[in-house]
């Protein structure tokens, strides 16, 4: 009886973030009620508020849900990247823009980022913190796995050209969700030209 009470909650909980995540899209983070959200996913407004204390935490849980998907894919990366450095690091970085708007709109990526900044020390801020690191470690880590495979010096400082390349994603990532016409190609080729310049003289042909 446990298992089907925990697979039955697990069931409420993808449509309360189905749900959110669909009405934050469609009508913006501002004007979403929690009650819509219930509504929408078919649940008691109290179901919700077992999960989450207002509509900031359900934002950083679709917010999480992407970035966990987005680690995944970066693993994968890592396990087999291509052959050419730049190319490794466009393979990883682009996964993580390309994927950006498959549950968030532009518009709640900048509510994020605004609550995370307003509210650095609340649960939200400090989670939204988290997931930065994880993103900056695994850039780490490809390059670490790079240098390991003889495709980028070892004379190079894995972990403070990681940290500049997810820097350098984040700040340009920033200014794509605050501009609202442009496009992700045109960001791929501003990350894919820094990011060249960043690793010129340290990739090995």
């Amino acid at each position: 009886m446990s298992g089907l009470r925990e697979k039955q909650k697990a069931i409420r909980h993808d449509r309360i973030i189905e749900a959110a995540s669909r009405l934050f899209r469609e009508q913006g983070y501002e004007d979403v009620k929690i009650e819509a959200i219930a509504a929408a996913a078919e649940v008691a407004i109290g179901t919700i508020y077992n999960y989450y204390r207002n509509k900031g935490d359900l934002l950083v849980a679709i917010v999480s849900l992407e970035v966990g998907e987005v680690l995944k894919q970066g693993e994968e990366v890592i396990a087999r990247p291509p052959a050419d450095a730049e190319e490794a690091v466009d393979a990883l970085v682009g996964g993580y823009v390309e994927h950006s708007l498959s549950y968030l709109s532009k518009e709640m990526w900048r509510q994020a980022m605004a609550i995370s900044t307003v509210q650095p020390s609340s649960p939200f801020g400090e989670t939204y913190a988290a997931l930065d690191v994880a993103l900056a470690r695994q850039t780490v880590t490809l390059l670490e796995r790079l240098q390991a495979l003889g495709r980028l010096s070892e004379r190079a400082d894995a972990g403070a050209l990681g940290e500049v390349i997810f820097n350098n994603t984040n700040m340009n990532f920033t200014v794509f969700v605050k501009t609202e016409e442009m496009r992700l190609e045109a960001l791929r080729e501003m990350l894919r030209r820094q990011h060249g310049a960043v690793l010129a003289g340290w990739k090995i042909p």
